[in-house]
């Protein structure tokens, strides 16, 4: 396997948490003010991005992004989109403007809508299915706006352009980092064919590393390679034991609330990779030692809501095992968003990207 280098991604929210036991961050009006105290204090503890998350009611992510950017100097952002809403033309043109304004510290998640009563918010009444295939449509149009030197005519099932041309392109080459998610066929088609980065919540090792052969042989049947991130709620403590007892009063702190307004009244999972975690929830409690399900059952998996509980050095040695399946990018975030990103920074990344290290130069001397 060759040597990777591990990357580490937070997630910032637009306005202060209302408890210890928070769930999601992207709801609940804007703080200017708190947007930059929460990039600083992931920029001070290592991480390499932050998440920009997208709602049907949420304050919108490239703004949020680039007032954050404006007030850090390395942290990079992962900012959230859903095609459909812009001209692929256009956002194409924003992608890339973005990118050089903040020096090349761009990436994008692309995703196509938790739910269906959540997209329409947004007055989107497509269903997913097809929402997938006119992502897809909308990711080439995109690609060839990039890349191409002269004006060109574009003709899809949900595109047309004619003379489409584009003054600007983007600092990193080819493009910033393609980020998707999903556990439907449509996902996995566009994500192989077209995306780099495969984004998944963390479940058991076995399944794990299923998962990963299984998207690597979709993605080689279109030529390509792509990475992986997994995404985790790491709760930490001086001792294992208090760790597990601050898990408990996280679980208690949530009392049935998902903790996102409009699926506040859906009962279970709202899309395929909820149904998926939902299922290892449902199975026990505990995966592997520390992959703690509790809150992903309680809340119908709605989200990141799989956890790795124990001291700093037990979760950083779990994620380490998602490492050595070839897993280079990890997205941890606590239930205390502003604190956690503090101990994270103290505690437990120096000891991801130590362990990373020494795992890379295992593999290169082997």
């Amino acid at each position: 396997m060759p040597v990777m280098t591990v990357r580490i991604i937070g997630m910032i929210g637009v306005t202060p948490p209302n408890s210890d036991a928070t769930l999601h961050v992207i709801e609940g009006g804007l703080s200017p003010h708190y947007v930059i105290e929460a990039a600083r204090a992931h920029e001070a503890s290592d991480f390499d991005l932050v998440l920009v998350g997208y709602s049907s009611s949420s304050a919108e992510g490239f703004l949020v992004a680039l007032h954050a950017a404006e007030h850090t100097e390395r942290l990079g952002y992962l900012i959230a989109h859903r095609p459909g809403f812009v001209a692929p033309t256009l956002m194409a043109r924003k992608i890339a403007t973005f990118d050089h304004l903040t020096q090349g510290r761009l990436a994008v998640h692309i995703i196509t809508g938790k739910s269906d009563d959540e997209q329409q918010g947004d007055g989107d009444f497509t269903p997913k299915a097809e929402r997938y295939r006119r992502a897809a449509e909308y990711l080439e149009l995109m690609k060839l706006a990039w890349a191409s030197d002269q004006p060109f005519d574009f003709a899809g099932a949900f595109y047309r352009a004619s003379g489409a041309q584009s003054d600007v392109r983007p600092l990193q080459k080819p493009h910033p980092a393609l980020f998707f998610g999903g556990a439907s066929e449509g996902a996995l088609e566009m994500g192989a064919r077209l995306c780099d980065v495969y984004a998944i919540y963390a479940e058991p090792l076995a399944s794990t590393r299923e998962r990963l052969k299984d998207f690597r042989a979709r993605a080689a049947a279109f030529g390509r390679t792509v990475g992986f991130n997994v995404s985790v709620r790491p709760i930490l403590a001086a001792t294992e034991g208090a760790a597990w007892d601050r898990a408990n009063r996280i679980l208690a702190g949530i009392s049935g609330h998902k903790g996102w307004s409009r699926q506040e009244a859906v009962s279970g999972p709202v899309d395929n990779a909820g149904r998926r975690l939902f299922g290892f929830a449902l199975e026990k409690d505990v995966h592997d030692a520390r992959l703690w399900m509790p809150i992903a059952r309680a809340t119908g998996a709605l989200g990141n809501t799989s956890c790795l509980v124990g001291t700093p050095e037990q979760v950083a040695d779990a994620i380490l095992e998602y490492y050595k399946l070839g897993i280079a990018s990890f997205l941890i975030r606590g239930f205390d968003p502003l604190n956690d990103t503090v101990d994270f920074g103290r505690e437990l990344i120096p000891r991801i990207k130590a362990g990373a290290a020494s795992i890379d130069r295992l593999r290169a001397a082997g």
